[in-house]
C-alpha cells in the first residue's frame, strides 16, 4: 500500500484555512495514494485549549468535517479532529471514504503532564477497535491510534497491543507531538520496540509548525514489520511524503547536533508566531551581549533581515565595545539598526525622583530604572512600527530572577527563554561555524556577560556551574539532598532554590517563550507564586 502522510502546518481555530489546505491535498494525492493520513487535530489546530468549551467552535468543526467528506472519493482519508457525542467530547481520528464519514477512532490515553491537559476537555475512547476500509478491491483492517496512545508505558491500557491482538494489518498513529531536543530518536525507538514483538507495519504522522509556546517538528516516519525505517519526512518543514509498505529499502536516520535542532526549532517558532498573528516586523534591543545577539540571528533567519530592527540603548555605564559589538552584529546580519542613548533620559528621571530617592545610596532601583527606560523606548518603537518586540532573556537568568520586570522582561515572545546560558553560547558558536564566518562577533562570545547597569558590573554567576544546577532543579525536580549528592555545595544549592522560588511572580508576567526542552517555564510548569514550601 502507498500511504500519503500529510505533515502539514495548521493554525489553531483557522477552520476555513485548514480545511482548504486539507481539501487541496486530498484532491492532489487521491490518485497517487491508497490512504491519505493527516496529523492529530489537523482540522482544528493543536492545542485548541478552551476553544473546546465554545459550542460554536465545536459546531463549526462538525460542519467543516462534512465539507471535507464531499471531496473524498475512493481513497480513504484519516484526519485528526474532535467530535461530540451527547455531552462528551473526544479527540478523534475521522475516517472518510466515498463522500462520507465511515467511522471515528477516539483517543484512549489522555495526557495530563507537562504542556498537556487533555482530560480537562476530552473523554477517553470507550472501545479500542480496528476499522476496516476498502483499498484496491480488498479489505484492510487498520489500527488507528492518536498520539499518546503510542506512549503507554505508564498506563495500564496498551493500545497498540490491543489493536494488534484484533488482527490489524497496519498501525497508523496520528500525532501532534511537540519538539524537544532529540525527541525524534525517542519516537523511533518506541515504535521499533513495539514493532519488534508485534510484527506490524507502523506509520507515524506528526504535525509541524509553531503554536504559541510549542513547536511541532514533523519528522513523520514509517517502520516496516521487520523494524526497518522505510521512510522519514523532513523535520521542521511541511511535507507530503508517500510511504510504500512494500518498500524494503532502509532509510538512514541521522541525528543533527543539539545546536542545529535548537536553531531550526526556534526559527520555526518565531516564523510561525509572526505569520499566525499577522505580524511581519520585529524589534530587538541589542546590548552587544550574547543573548540579544543570538535572538537577532534567529529573528533574521526567521523573518528576513529587512524585517528586523536592532536598537542599541547605551547608558553612562555602557562600554564602547558593547555599542561596537551591537553595530557589527547588525552589519553582519544586514538588519536595520539604530542607536538611542538613554543617559540624558535617565538623568531627567532621577532628577524627578530625587524627592523620593533623597538620602539613599545608588542601588537596585537606579539600576533597574535604566532597564525600564530601555523597555519603554523599545515598546514605543514597536508600537510606532506595528511590530513585535522580541524578548532576549535566557532560561538560567529567568529562573534566578536576574531580570527586570517592565524592563528587559518586556516583549511579545521569549525567543531563547528555554535555553540555559551554556546552550546560548553553544548555539551561538554553532552559528558561526555553520555559516563559515563570524556572524556573532568574537568579542560578544568571549567577553564576560554584563547588564552594564553600574560601574564595572559583571553577571554575579558562574554560568558553567549554575546553568546545569538550575536545569537539575527545574527539569529534573531535584532538591537539596540529591543535589548535594551530585557534588554541589549546600549553600549554593539552597541559594539557587531560594532564588527560583522567589522569582515565580516575575515569570508569571513574562512573555510566552518557545519550548525546546522537556520542561520549560510557562504552561508546562505550574508553581504557586505564594509558596512557603522548604526542603532545607
Amino acid at each position: 500500500m502507498k500511504i500519503a502522510c500529510a505533515q502539514i502546518n495548521t493554525t489553531v481555530g483557522a477552520l476555513s484555512q485548514n480545511t482548504k489546505a486539507i481539501k487541496e491535498i486530498i484532491t492532489q494525492y487521491s490518485p497517487k495514494a491508497d490512504i491519505i493520513v493527516f496529523p492529530e487535530m489537523a482540522l482544528t489546530g493543536y492545542p485548541p485549549q478552551d476553544l473546546l468549551f465554545e459550542p460554536k467552535f465545536i459546531k463549526k468543526t462538525e460542519e467543516y468535517l462534512q465539507s471535507i467528506a464531499t471531496c473524498v472519493v475512493e481513497t480513504p482519508v484519516i484526519i485528526g479532529a474532535i467530535r461530540k457525542e451527547g455531552n462528551q467530547l473526544f479527540n478523534t481520528a475521522v475516517i472518510f471514504q466515498n463522500g462520507k464519514i465511515i467511522g471515528y477512532r477516539d483517543k484512549t490515553l489522555l495526557p495530563t503532564y507537562d504542556v498537556f491537559d487533555e482530560d480537562r476537555y476530552f473523554t477517553p475512547a470507550k472501545t479500542i477497535e480496528p476499522i476496516k476500509i476498502d483499498v484496491n478491491i480488498q479489505q484492510v483492517s487498520l489500527g488507528i491510534q492518536v498520539c499518546e496512545d503510542l506512549w503507554d508505558e505508564d498506563y495500564s491500557t496498551k493500545v497498540t497491543d490491543e489493536l494488534v491482538s484484533k488482527n490489524v494489518d497496519l498501525i497508523i498513529n496520528i500525532s501532534a507531538s511537540p519538539f524537544s531536543i532529540n525527541r525524534l530518536t525517542k519516537r523511533i525507538d518506541n515504535v521499533r520496540d513495539k514493532v519488534k514483538h508485534l510484527k506490524k507495519h507502523f506509520i507515524y504522522c506528526n504535525l509541524v509548525g509553531g503554536q504559541d509556546e510549542l513547536v511541532f517538528d514533523g519528522a513523520s516516519f514509517a517502520v516496516n514489520s521487520s523494524g526497518i525505517i522505510i521512510g522519514l519526512a523532513n523535520s521542521f518543514e511541511s511535507e507530503i511524503i508517500i510511504f510504500d509498505t512494500e518498500n524494503t529499502d532502509k532509510t538512514s536516520v541521522t541525528t543533527p547536533s543539539e545546536e542545529e535542532q535548537i536553531f531550526k526549532a526556534l526559527t520555526l517558532g518565531v516564523r510561525d508566531y509572526f505569520a499566525k498573528t499577522g505580524h511581519t516586523k520585529a524589534v530587538i534591543g541589542l546590548s552587544g551581549g550574547i543573548d540579544s545577539a543570538l535572538t537577532a540571528v534567529i529573528a533574521s533567519n526567521a523573518l528576513k533581515p529587512e524585517n528586523v530592527l536592532g536598537v542599541a540603548l547605551p547608558s553612562e555605564f555602557s562600554s564602547d565595545h558593547s555599542v561596537a559589538d551591537a553595530q557589527l552584529l547588525a552589519e553582519n546580519l544586514s538588519i536595520n539598526y539604530n542607536v538611542i542613548p538613554i543617559k540624558n533620559i535617565n538623568a531627567e528621571m532621577l532628577k524627578s525622583l530625587k524627592p523620593v530617592f533623597a538620602d539613599t545610596e545608588f542601588g537596585l532601583a537606579e539600576e533597574n530604572l535604566q532597564a525600564r527606560i530601555r523597555g519603554n523606548i523599545l515598546m514605543a518603537i514597536t508600537n510606532k512600527k506595528n511590530a513585535l518586540l522580541l524578548n532576549t532573556g535566557n532560561k538560567t537568568e529567568t529562573a534566578l530572577g536576574y531580570c527586570t520586570m517592565y524592563g528587559d522582561m518586556a516583549g511579545a515572545l521569549g525567543v531563547i527563554s528555554d535555553l540555559n546560558k551554556t546552550q546560548v553560547y553553544a548555539v551561538s558558536r554553532w552559528i558561526n561555524k555553520f555559516y563559515g564566518k563570524e556572524i556573532i562577533p568574537e568579542n560578544t562570545l568571549s567577553k564576560p556577560p554584563s547588564a552594564e547597569l553600574k560601574p564595572n558590573q559583571v553577571d554575579p554567576f558562574d554560568y558553567d556551574l549554575v546553568s546545569p544546577l538550575v536545569d537539575k532543579i527545574v527539569m529534573e525536580r531535584k532538591y537539596v539532598d540529591e543535589l548535594i549528592s551530585d557534588g554541589y555545595e549546600p549553600e549554593i544549592v539552597k541559594d539557587m532554590l531560594r532564588k527560583i522560588r522567589l522569582s515565580e511572580y516575575k515569570r508569571r508576567q513574562s512573555a510566552p517563550g518557545i519550548r525546546i526542552s522537556v520542561k520549560a517555564f510557562g504552561v508546562g510548569r505550574r508553581y504557586p507564586v505564594v509558596n512557603q514550601f522548604r526542603d532545607d
